[in-house]
Protein backbone atom coordinates (compact mmCIF):
# COMPACT_ATOMS: atom_id res chain seq x y z
CA UNK A 1 0.00 0.00 0.00
CA UNK A 2 0.99 3.35 -0.88
CA UNK A 3 2.05 6.10 2.07
CA UNK A 4 -0.89 8.14 2.30
CA UNK A 5 1.75 11.52 2.45
CA UNK A 6 3.27 10.60 -0.70
CA UNK A 7 4.02 13.89 -3.42
CA UNK A 8 4.12 13.39 -6.73
CA UNK A 9 6.45 15.45 -9.22
CA UNK A 10 6.95 15.87 -12.69
CA UNK A 11 10.11 16.50 -14.68
CA UNK A 12 12.28 14.89 -12.23
CA UNK A 13 14.60 12.79 -14.03
CA UNK A 14 18.01 12.73 -12.72
CA UNK A 15 19.70 12.19 -9.56
CA UNK A 16 20.39 16.17 -9.35
CA UNK A 17 17.03 16.46 -9.76
CA UNK A 18 16.21 14.58 -6.18
CA UNK A 19 18.73 16.62 -5.11
CA UNK A 20 16.96 19.81 -6.00
CA UNK A 21 14.00 18.74 -4.57
CA UNK A 22 15.40 17.75 -1.41
CA UNK A 23 17.16 21.57 -0.83
CA UNK A 24 13.22 22.90 -1.93
CA UNK A 25 11.78 20.98 0.92
CA UNK A 26 14.59 21.44 3.13
CA UNK A 27 14.00 25.42 2.71
CA UNK A 28 10.58 24.82 3.33
CA UNK A 29 11.71 22.88 6.11
CA UNK A 30 9.41 19.99 5.25
CA UNK A 31 11.09 16.84 6.63
CA UNK A 32 11.45 14.05 4.27
CA UNK A 33 10.84 10.44 4.87
CA UNK A 34 12.54 9.32 1.39
CA UNK A 35 12.53 10.79 -2.09
CA UNK A 36 13.11 9.15 -5.41
CA UNK A 37 12.52 9.93 -9.08
CA UNK A 38 9.02 11.71 -9.43
CA UNK A 39 8.27 11.12 -5.77
CA UNK A 40 8.47 12.44 -2.28
CA UNK A 41 7.02 10.62 0.94
CA UNK A 42 6.50 12.54 3.78
CA UNK A 43 5.84 11.58 7.52
CA UNK A 44 2.88 13.97 7.96
CA UNK A 45 0.57 16.11 5.42
CA UNK A 46 1.46 19.41 4.40
CA UNK A 47 -1.04 22.41 4.97
CA UNK A 48 -2.33 24.08 1.67
CA UNK A 49 -0.36 27.15 2.15
CA UNK A 50 2.72 24.93 1.90
CA UNK A 51 1.76 23.18 -1.12
CA UNK A 52 1.35 26.63 -2.65
CA UNK A 53 4.33 27.68 -1.50
CA UNK A 54 5.84 23.74 -2.93
CA UNK A 55 4.41 24.45 -6.25
CA UNK A 56 5.71 27.42 -6.60
CA UNK A 57 9.25 26.99 -5.91
CA UNK A 58 8.93 23.63 -7.79
CA UNK A 59 8.06 25.53 -10.68
CA UNK A 60 11.23 28.04 -10.93
CA UNK A 61 13.11 24.86 -10.93
CA UNK A 62 11.13 23.45 -13.86
CA UNK A 63 9.32 20.78 -11.75
CA UNK A 64 5.70 20.21 -11.27
CA UNK A 65 3.22 19.42 -8.64
CA UNK A 66 1.08 16.69 -9.55
CA UNK A 67 -2.38 16.72 -8.21
CA UNK A 68 -5.02 14.32 -10.57
CA UNK A 69 -4.41 10.30 -10.32
CA UNK A 70 -4.20 10.07 -13.71
CA UNK A 71 -1.06 12.40 -13.87
CA UNK A 72 0.65 10.97 -10.81
CA UNK A 73 0.14 7.42 -12.20
CA UNK A 74 2.02 8.16 -15.76
CA UNK A 75 4.81 10.20 -13.50
CA UNK A 76 5.68 7.08 -12.03
CA UNK A 77 5.86 4.80 -14.77
CA UNK A 78 8.22 7.27 -16.33
CA UNK A 79 10.05 7.17 -13.49
CA UNK A 80 10.00 3.53 -13.16
CA UNK A 81 11.44 2.93 -16.79
CA UNK A 82 14.22 6.53 -15.97
CA UNK A 83 15.45 4.55 -13.62
CA UNK A 84 15.82 0.95 -14.80
CA UNK A 85 17.76 2.44 -18.62
CA UNK A 86 19.53 5.52 -17.30
CA UNK A 87 20.33 4.45 -13.75
CA UNK A 88 20.61 1.16 -12.87
CA UNK A 89 23.99 -1.24 -13.16
CA UNK A 90 21.62 -4.23 -13.18
CA UNK A 91 20.07 -6.21 -15.94
CA UNK A 92 16.39 -6.38 -15.83
CA UNK A 93 15.53 -9.68 -15.10
CA UNK A 94 12.06 -9.43 -15.63
CA UNK A 95 10.22 -7.21 -18.55
CA UNK A 96 8.85 -3.86 -18.19
CA UNK A 97 5.35 -4.69 -17.90
CA UNK A 98 5.29 -6.91 -15.04
CA UNK A 99 8.34 -4.81 -13.22
CA UNK A 100 5.76 -1.76 -13.98
CA UNK A 101 2.56 -3.63 -12.82
CA UNK A 102 4.56 -4.87 -9.64
CA UNK A 103 5.81 -1.42 -8.69
CA UNK A 104 2.55 0.50 -9.28
CA UNK A 105 -0.12 -2.66 -8.33
CA UNK A 106 -1.98 -2.14 -11.44
CA UNK A 107 -2.85 -4.20 -14.48
CA UNK A 108 -0.59 -3.53 -16.72
CA UNK A 109 -3.03 -3.51 -19.56
CA UNK A 110 -5.23 -0.46 -18.02
CA UNK A 111 -1.60 1.43 -17.45
CA UNK A 112 -0.65 1.07 -20.74
CA UNK A 113 -4.00 2.27 -21.87
CA UNK A 114 -3.63 5.35 -19.58
CA UNK A 115 -0.20 6.27 -20.65
CA UNK A 116 -1.34 5.45 -24.22
CA UNK A 117 -4.21 7.82 -24.00
CA UNK A 118 -2.23 10.97 -22.46
CA UNK A 119 0.70 10.68 -23.61
CA UNK A 120 -0.09 9.64 -26.80
CA UNK A 121 2.34 6.98 -27.66
CA UNK A 122 2.81 3.61 -25.92
CA UNK A 123 4.98 2.56 -22.77
CA UNK A 124 7.06 0.34 -25.36
CA UNK A 125 7.70 3.16 -27.53
CA UNK A 126 8.47 6.09 -24.77
CA UNK A 127 11.10 2.75 -23.30
CA UNK A 128 12.46 2.47 -26.91
CA UNK A 129 13.19 6.29 -26.61
CA UNK A 130 14.62 6.13 -23.51
CA UNK A 131 16.76 3.44 -24.73
CA UNK A 132 18.10 5.27 -27.69
CA UNK A 133 18.82 8.23 -25.83
CA UNK A 134 20.78 5.88 -23.43
CA UNK A 135 22.40 4.16 -26.21
CA UNK A 136 23.55 7.50 -27.43
CA UNK A 137 24.84 8.76 -24.21
CA UNK A 138 27.20 6.01 -23.85
CA UNK A 139 28.31 6.02 -27.91
CA UNK A 140 29.13 9.95 -27.35
CA UNK A 141 30.98 9.12 -24.02
CA UNK A 142 32.76 6.58 -25.82
CA UNK A 143 33.80 4.59 -23.20
CA UNK A 144 32.17 1.18 -23.94
CA UNK A 145 32.25 -0.79 -27.63
CA UNK A 146 29.09 -1.18 -29.44
CA UNK A 147 28.96 -4.80 -28.25
CA UNK A 148 29.32 -3.83 -24.36
CA UNK A 149 26.35 -0.94 -25.18
CA UNK A 150 24.23 -3.34 -26.69
CA UNK A 151 24.97 -5.92 -23.99
CA UNK A 152 24.33 -3.25 -21.03
CA UNK A 153 20.96 -2.42 -22.93
CA UNK A 154 20.23 -6.32 -22.85
CA UNK A 155 19.60 -6.30 -27.01
CA UNK A 156 19.84 -9.38 -28.14
CA UNK A 157 22.78 -8.30 -30.72
CA UNK A 158 24.78 -5.25 -31.74
CA UNK A 159 22.64 -5.61 -35.39
CA UNK A 160 19.29 -5.69 -33.22
CA UNK A 161 20.47 -2.27 -31.63
CA UNK A 162 22.02 -0.82 -34.24
CA UNK A 163 18.40 -1.27 -36.55
CA UNK A 164 16.69 0.32 -33.41
CA UNK A 165 18.93 3.30 -33.73
CA UNK A 166 18.70 3.98 -37.29
CA UNK A 167 15.10 3.58 -37.38
CA UNK A 168 14.46 5.83 -34.37
CA UNK A 169 17.64 8.56 -35.31
CA UNK A 170 17.86 7.84 -39.21
CA UNK A 171 21.59 7.13 -38.61
CA UNK A 172 23.66 4.71 -37.79
CA UNK A 173 25.07 4.14 -34.34
CA UNK A 174 28.59 4.35 -36.04
CA UNK A 175 27.88 7.93 -37.69
CA UNK A 176 26.47 9.18 -34.84
CA UNK A 177 29.25 8.26 -32.90
CA UNK A 178 31.38 10.45 -35.89
CA UNK A 179 29.36 13.50 -35.12
CA UNK A 180 31.42 14.12 -31.88
CA UNK A 181 28.17 16.38 -31.06
CA UNK A 182 25.93 14.99 -27.66
CA UNK A 183 22.57 14.94 -29.95
CA UNK A 184 20.89 13.55 -27.24
CA UNK A 185 17.76 15.14 -25.70
CA UNK A 186 17.01 16.18 -22.57
CA UNK A 187 15.23 13.51 -20.20
CA UNK A 188 12.29 15.19 -19.35
CA UNK A 189 10.49 16.33 -23.01
CA UNK A 190 11.01 12.61 -24.24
Amino acid sequence: MKNQNSIYIKNMVCPRCIDTVNDIFDELNIEIHSIKLGEVNIPEAITHAQKVKLNEMLSTKGFELLQDNKSKLINQIKAIILEQIHYKKDPLIINFSSLIADKLYHEYSSLSRLFSSVEGITIERYILKQKIERVKELLFYDELTLSEIAFQMDYSSVAHLSAQFKKETGMTPTAFKKMRQPGHNSLDII
